[in-house]
């Protein structure tokens, strides 16, 4: 009688890591360029600033010239980057971008720039944001596998978190070495990297669409009536936007005032803000590395614990403790993070990616001139009730979304 052979049982094929993919290599070599460039333009400009006017509302308004375009224009931008090429859009707004600093450098070189220069910059620089940020998360994917997406979210916020932490510092001394005109042109030299790496990469598959193609303000309802339908995206949005908004403004404007109150240093405070930092980039390598069987778990419980940290902020009054409780928020919101990205792209079709993409930055980006006004407000009226505030209101959303049965079935 002859005997039935059954072939041995394989456990499923590690997936590769994406700097392994040469197309996600390029392209995150290229980027990593980008955001050391980046560093140059985020010290000069506020410096500028400062040294022309020595005016703290001047340089205010210059960052809200480019965060009110940036939020007005966000569902525009999601629309454009699904109806066109992801691709050419980001290599569009980089080639914009170049020519931008550029022309502010070459104006400071030549002892003509004025305000209004920089009032333009910072408003043509929100513009191009609101189209590159839905067009770089819509393209991303495109690169890499499905199984790969988590890795590939921890290797983009690390290298975000990295290059934010090691960068200032350097930038800073070459500033100083060279004279600030430089600091932009070094800038504008850094987009031709992103630009160079996208002429070399593909356009991401089109999927046909049937029938005429709807009017732009169509398209943009489709985008958030896709949010609205989708009960564990929608969720998830309204988590890592009320999660922002009850993080930044605190982070930024109340800690620093609780530090100088409280501990009077300035290397107090830039303690605090590297244990912030250093804990957001050990949370992005971790979620890279830890395998994570019940997403929506994890997500709910570091919401819970990121409600925890920032309550009890206000309550702290030995420093060491306080930059444990911010480096344990820093790891915390970076695995968040990583996941709630991941698990986004991977849950939409290609060709809505950039309309969900910028509901979702609107929800984060748009709101944080309003969560630092808040803050603002609250700080001057009771420092420890702001904190408390933040931690209720994101311990209620938590909640909220806990009660979702599918949110907390995320896989």
């Amino acid at each position: 009688m002859a005997t039935a052979v059954i072939p041995e049982s394989s456990a499923p094929a590690k997936p590769l890591h994406p700097l392994r993919n040469r197309n996600f290599r390029l392209w995150w070599i290229g980027q990593t360029i980008s955001l050391l460039g980046d560093q140059f333009y985020i010290v000069a400009l506020p410096w500028l600033i400062l040294q022309r006017t020595g005016s703290a509302v001047a340089m205010g308004t210059v960052m809200m010239a480019a965060a009110i375009p940036r939020a007005v224009l966000m569902l525009i931008g999601g629309a454009v980057t699904d109806r066109v090429s992801a691709r050419k859009v980001m290599m569009s707004t980089a080639s914009a971008r170049t020519l931008l600093v550029a022309a502010v450098g070459l104006l400071e070189w030549m002892h003509v720039l004025q305000l209004w220069h920089l009032y333009l910059l910072a408003f043509a620089f929100g513009v191009a944001d609101a189209f590159a940020g839905p067009a770089a998360q819509a393209f991303l994917p495109s690169l890499v596998q499905r199984d790969q997406m988590v890795a590939t979210f921890s290797v983009v916020q690390s290298t975000v978190q990295l290059t934010s932490i090691a960068a200032p510092a350097p930038v800073g001394w070459i500033i100083k070495a060279l004279g600030i005109a430089w600091a932009f042109f070094i800038d504008a030299i850094s987009f031709l990297f992103i630009i160079g790496a996208l002429w070399r990469l593909p356009d991401p598959p089109v999927t046909p669409s049937p029938g005429a193609r709807p009017a732009m303000w169509r398209s943009i309802a489709e985008g958030i009536g896709l949010v609205g339908k989708d009960v564990p995206l929608r969720s998830l949005i309204w988590l890592a936007s009320v999660m922002n908004f009850c993080i930044a403004g605190p982070m930024t404007v109340g800690l620093a005032y609780l530090v100088k109150t409280r501990f009077g240093s300035p290397s107090a405070y830039g303690i605090v803000v590297a244990a912030l930092a250093g804990g957001g980039l050990l949370g992005s390598l971790l979620a890279g590395v830890l395998k994570v069987r019940r997403r929506g778990l994890l997500i709910l419980s570091a919401g819970f614990a990121l409600a925890v940290c920032i309550g009890s902020i206000g309550l702290l009054s030995r420093f060491w403790v306080l930059a444990g409780v911010l480096l344990l928020m820093g790891a915390t919101a970076g695995v968040t993070n990583v996941h709630i990205g991941a698990w986004i792209q991977q849950r939409l079709k290609p060709e809505t990616r950039g309309r969900v993409s910028s509901v979702l930055s609107l929800g984060t980006l748009g709101l944080l001139p309003v969560s630092l006004a808040v803050a603002g407000v609250l700080v001057a009226w009771n420092l420890q009730l702001m904190f408390i505030l933040a931690g209720v209101a994101l311990v209620t959303v938590v909640a909220a979304a806990a009660l979702q049965e599918t949110v907390r079935q995320i896989e």
